[in-house]
């Protein structure tokens, strides 16, 4: 009963890379450098949209819903979701799920004219997640969105919405860990009317006759059992200690590759050549799967460069790099801040509810994203934000106003965050203890973990010989400014100081030890006031 898919290629299948200046290696990367649009952009939109969209039950569905009990050995709530309203596993998997995934109201030429209203400046689409299907008319997976589901290449629809309104256009790429993270789907119950029975994860392709999904084989997708539970286990507490002694989170080939680390190469060139991103976002702690990933990261940049006419446009995303291996990609932090002002260009990505959509959802508030994106911008980083998408492709009421709402601030705000730079540090609070420039990796901090923005607190960001002072709410009294005193060695003699959005008169003076600011009658948004400073030296 237990197998593992070998995938089959012709002879003529092989790693081949477009020649040029990047070789597949980190030394020949290393080489790179982060193109001045992506500087510039400061903040793009993510659609998180695919297949496991489709229950509205909130992320990581095509795993959780084989988990009987959680990690905390609790009823797993989308393993009981999937069985009242699908049914059982080993009769309704992850498989039969994409087929109730149709994107009827999927409009990429709305959706895109809304993020570019709401300050994006690049957008990027999903190609693929850790369920391993394809968002694209892909030629090596079988189980794509062109074939099955909405029967639609929603990456080609998503690039033309983007280059129709002038947005740089990116795909993201997680499906490297879904040889291990599928792995729940080869499990069974341990109790219940269904005990000992195996889900739907060791489905063939004899299997399918007469179904829906004939002449697929489910293998492709799930994609071979390398560590399924033996039989046999008695209480939830055997199946979580299997998982927990097995399982991780794998950056490598599988132990047994059964062809799987050559087909993510194949997919992910595949995509690149045929839908030429500027970016290539990641979801993998440095490059993915060894070598794989650095001739991926070889051929994307002269691929790049090729494109647009010896100039290098693309940007690779990917996540926990060192310092050294970083200089190579553009270091991205999920759901994560930085607490130290960064040399090298670096960004967040961040959601305001779960990835996936789910109904009833909790969501950030606008304000909360603002002063995020000024702190983000203010170390040297850019903020990748995404709105979830509902099963048919559309979105709710709250989320079309937040996006509203981002818009009318960077309506105001924008020409202090587009095309600036950071200054000597980043900013000052009350709490605030180190400004000290060094990577961001070194820095990274849980947004759980981090002292909310307030008004106490104040970000900077210049431009063309301009400083922009960023106070991060709605001040009353004074604003004291100490990094604009006449003595501190990085200020200079300020020449004006004038509210940005507002033509009313500011009221201020500079002191040796700071500069002052009456705090104005009339501010334009409640989350930031900003001031527009230049100097006599």
């Amino acid at each position: 009963m237990f197998l593992v898919s070998c995938f089959v290629f012709s002879a003529q299948e092989k790693i081949e890379i477009e020649k040029g200046d990047f070789q597949p290696s980190y030394k020949s990367l290393q080489n790179y450098q982060c193109p001045d649009w992506f500087r510039d952009a400061k903040f793009g939109i993510i659609a998180h949209y695919g297949p496991q969209c489709a229950p509205e039950y909130g992320d990581w569905y095509a795993k959780k819903m084989y988990e009987q009990y959680d990690k905390h050995l609790r009823a797993g709530k989308s393993y009981n979701y999937h069985f009242k309203n699908y049914g059982h596993p080993s009769e309704f998997g992850f498989k039969d799920v994409i087929n109730t995934w149709k994107a009827e109201k999927w409009d990429p030429e709305a959706l895109v004219k809304l993020y570019k209203k709401a300050g994006a400046k690049y957008f990027i689409a999903m190609a693929n997640h850790h369920d391993n299907f394809d968002m694209y008319n892909s030629k090596y997976q079988e189980w794509n969105s062109v074939n099955m589901g909405p029967k639609k290449d929603l990456i080609a629809g998503w690039k033309k919405a983007a280059i129709n309104h002038g947005l740089r256009f990116g795909v993201s790429n997680h499906s490297s860990h879904a040889w291990h993270w599928y792995q729940r789907a080869y499990a069974y119950d341990v109790d219940g009317p269904m005990k000992g029975v195996r889900y739907d994860g060791f489905a063939t392709k004899k299997d399918g006759k007469g179904k829906w999904w004939e002449g697929y084989d489910p293998q492709e997708l799930y994609p071979g059992n390398h560590f399924a539970p033996p039989a046999g286990f008695e209480t939830k507490e055997e199946m979580d200690n299997w998982f927990k002694t097995n399982d991780s989170w794998f950056e490598t080939i599988p132990p047994k590759d059964n062809g799987y680390a050559l087909k993510w190469f194949l997919r992910c060139k595949d995509l690149v050549d045929k839908y030429k991103p500027d970016i290539l976002y990641f979801d993998d702690y440095g490059l993915p799967l060894e070598q794989y990933g650095l001739s991926m990261a070889s051929h994307f940049y002269n691929s790049n460069k090729k494109w647009h006419n010896g100039k290098l446009e693309g940007v690779i995303n990917a996540k926990h790099m060192d310092s050294v291996k970083r200089k190579s990609v553009v270091l991205d932090i999920e759901r994560k801040k930085s607490n130290l002002l960064d040399l090298v260009p670096w960004q967040t990505d961040d959601c305001i509810g779960d990835w996936h959509y789910r109904k009833n959802q909790n969501y950030k508030s606008v304000g909360y994203v603002i002063k995020n994106l000024v702190d983000i911008v203010s170390k040297n980083g850019n903020l990748l934000l995404s709105i979830p998408i509902k099963s048919d492709g559309s979105l709710d009421a709250y989320e079309i106003q937040f996006l509203k709402d981002l818009g009318h601030w960077f309506d105001v705000f924008g020409e202090a965050i587009y095309n600036t730079r950071p200054w000597h540090i980043y900013g000052e609070g009350k709490e605030e203890k180190n400004t000290t420039t060094t990577m961001a990796a070194d820095g990274e901090i849980k947004q759980k973990k981090a002292k909310p923005l307030s008004v106490d607190d104040v970000r900077f960001t210049t431009k063309d010989g301009t400083l922009f002072a960023f106070v991060l709410g709605k001040p009353k009294g004074v604003i004291n400014i100490k990094a604009l005193g006449l003595k501190p060695e990085l200020s200079s003699r300020i020449q004006s100081v004038k509210q940005v959005g507002v033509k009313q008169k500011v009221k201020w003076k500079q002191l040796d030890n700071m500069l002052v600011i009456e705090a104005p009658k009339y501010v334009v948004s409640e989350y930031t006031t900003a001031f527009k400073i230049t100097f006599k030296d």
